[in-house]
């Protein structure tokens, strides 16, 4: 089985993410800010193959987080998906051009993400 990462500091939304994954078929594991989901990664080194991250968290906000995962060359084939509020188009250019493979704007719907998730080759 897959396993996905939702790394967001609300815990609403880390249930509403993780309720959808697992349904798509995923193990889920969270993080409340980048500092757990870097560690939670380490921990589990390539077999998170997904991972849903918010922008605006505190400690490592999701862009940095982003970058750090993509310094890695062992996770170059994590799917990254930026889950936030931020809908600026330079926000969104940024975490593209930071390696993001698909963007999703809160607040969403389960066939929103799903789309996305397609769209950034995970198949359900």
């Amino acid at each position: 089985m897959a396993k996905a990462l939702v790394v967001d500091d609300s815990r609403a939304v880390r249930m509403i993410l993780a309720r959808t994954l697992k349904e798509l078929g995923f193990e889920v594991r969270e993080a409340a800010n980048g500092r757990e989901a870097l560690e939670v990664i380490e921990t589990e080194k390539t077999a998170v193959s997904l991972v849903l991250a918010d922008w605006n968290m505190p400690e490592i906000n999701g862009l940095e987080l982003l970058k750090q995962l993509r310094q890695k060359p062992e996770l170059s084939s994590l799917v990254v998906v930026m889950v936030t509020t931020e809908t600026e188009l330079d926000q969104m250019a940024a975490a593209l051009e930071a390696g993001a493979n698909e963007y999703v704007m809160k607040p969403f719907t389960k066939d929103i993400l799903v789309e996305k998730l397609q769209l950034a080759g995970i198949h359900s």
